[in-house]
């Protein structure tokens, strides 16, 4: 906005976003003399609230205090270009969907105390359970400072690690077999493959008759071991609930996310799912649960997805709707750089929406 002041001459001034104080363009001459320099030794101009002169030290040299505020870029759209042409001079406040953008990053960055472990399950096969464990756990290692695993517990197989570049033919029989010579992260890193956003993965073995023999008293050693070196443990899991390996993960689990298919047949089961968990002393973990629609090619179909989310929304806390997108169908290596920006937003959601549960403690078996 333009205004005069009292000499005539114009001042502009433009508001820089949030929160942030109109940055004057041209500012007006000064009638006010110029304060004398500070000499050496003088004492501070203020004391403290008991009324003892300021201490000075290094602390006072942070960036908050010392560095003038710089602009950020706008991520895209016509914001980006009028700052670009501006030379950064023109900063118009962020877009809703910025704002958005933020509040989801915000929220994927709760702090954890301790390990949170997040479980994934689905009683029925197909529907991308693996695929959602990996991407809600390279989303969560992308934006997070902390550490962040995933660990393969389906028993028939698993194909976790087989999305991630392996650097290791460790699994998590192996990680077992040594589990008493296991004391640092460094030592833990043998057994784990590490993607490009700091995900990294415990692999399943690939002979069924192997994983047969891992019960509910293996995963339950294995997550205690990781427990003790991540921040946040992403469980995959198989497609029987009544399993022992399965039961082993329900009871050390924190949270859960239930990943429906777009169908009819997928919500039943889904829903059934839920049913049993109650059923079985795991209801705190339904309080506490994110439901996923995930795979979906199109909201105009047979299948009213309103009515399901509506279903789920009154047992979850929350839900999300996934898209189907064609990089995911290959079934190997995932870069999330592949994925649509539609796709990538839904997987920001679901963690965010996973991450608001982080603070909350569910009683076990009530």
């Amino acid at each position: 906005m333009d205004e005069q002041n009292g000499n005539g001459d114009e001042r502009l001034e433009l508001w820089s976003g949030e929160d942030e104080r109109p940055v004057p363009l041209l500012a007006p001459p000064t009638t006010e003399p110029s304060p004398e320099p500070a000499i050496h030794g003088d004492p501070p101009a203020a004391p403290d609230a008991a009324g003892r002169p300021i201490r000075r030290s290094a602390a006072d040299f942070s960036a908050e205090r010392i560095l003038r505020d710089t602009a950020e870029r706008p991520a895209s759209g016509w914001r980006r270009a009028v700052f670009d042409l501006s030379g950064g001079l023109i900063r118009l406040g962020p877009s809703a969907a910025e704002v958005r953008h933020r509040d989801l990053v915000a929220r994927v960055k709760t702090p954890i105390a301790g390990c949170r472990k997040v479980a994934f399950i689905s009683r029925k096969g197909g529907v991308g359970k693996t695929t959602t464990c990996l991407l809600a756990g390279h989303t969560f290692a992308a934006y997070r400072g902390d550490r962040v695993i995933a660990l393969d517990g389906n028993p028939d197989a698993g194909t976790l690690a087989h999305r991630v570049r392996r650097e290791t033919g460790a699994t998590i029989t192996s990680l077992l077999t040594d589990l008493e010579r296991i004391e640092r992260y460094a030592d833990i890193r043998a057994y784990t493959s590490q993607a490009p956003t700091r995900l990294e993965v415990v692999a399943a073995d690939d002979d069924p008759q192997i994983t047969d023999a891992l019960g509910e008293r293996e995963f339950r050693r294995a997550i205690g071991l990781l427990e003790h070196h991540y921040n946040l443990i992403c469980l995959d899991t198989g497609t029987g609930v009544l399993e022992s390996a399965t039961r082993g993960i329900l009871d050390a689990a924190d949270q859960i996310v239930v990943v429906i298919a777009p169908s009819l047949d997928g919500a039943r089961a889904a829903s059934s799912t839920l049913d049993w968990l109650e059923e079985n002393g795991y209801r705190h973990l339904v309080e506490g649960a994110v439901g996923v629609v995930n795979g979906v090619r199109t909201v105009n179909g047979l299948v009213d997805l309103a009515r399901v989310e509506e279903h789920f929304a009154g047992r979850c806390r929350a839900t999300v709707r996934v898209p189907w997108d064609a990089h995911l169908e290959t079934g190997a290596e995932t870069a999330v750089e592949g994925l649509g920006s539609a796709t990538r937003q839904a997987y920001l959601e679901l963690a965010a929406a996973i991450a608001s549960g982080f603070s909350e403690r569910f009683e076990r078996g009530s």
